[in-house]
């Protein structure tokens, strides 16, 4: 069996490589534009939904999202209807850095995707959601205390 999921994983370990060192200028380190990218596309999203976009355990989102706070990228509001809920928000220091974050991620796309059709584009695109859909299946299960069959 091909080693398809060891290519991506260098593809995604090394565009997350790049995309530290590059926006280690702007005080974001450790895949927080990923959080910032979430949470500047969809303003008042929950941090729960947020972990669960990226796929990281609540822990480790309230980790990077705690960061993005301290540093003035992003700010926690109370929901009007249950103050227990707090909804983050982009603040004009994140508006400002998400355009860089979606530009370099453009970038990106571009030089992975050179050379292929877009017909090839969307067959890759179409299968990688399926493996990712097949991944969630387990990601759920485990998340929630459950061990794989192997």
């Amino acid at each position: 069996m091909k080693e398809i999921l060891r290519e991506i994983g260098m593809i995604a370990r090394a565009l997350d490589s790049i995309s530290n060192l590059e926006f280690k200028e702007y005080d974001l380190t450790k895949g927080q534009y990923l959080y910032l990218v979430r949470i500047c596309e969809s303003p008042g999203i929950i941090q729960e939904k947020v972990a669960e976009m990226i796929k990281v355990d609540r822990t480790t989102a309230s980790r990077a999202i705690k960061k993005l706070e301290l540093n003035g990228f992003i700010e926690k509001r109370d929901d009007e209807q249950n103050k227990k809920i707090k909804k983050l928000f982009p603040t004009e220091k994140g508006k400002t850095v998400y355009p860089i974050i979606k530009r370099e991620n453009d970038h990106s796309n571009q030089v992975a995707l050179a050379g292929f059709t877009d017909n090839e584009i969307e067959v890759i695109f179409k299968l990688l959601q399926k493996v990712r859909q097949n991944v969630e299946v387990d990601w759920e299960a485990v998340k929630k205390g459950h061990k794989r069959t192997y």
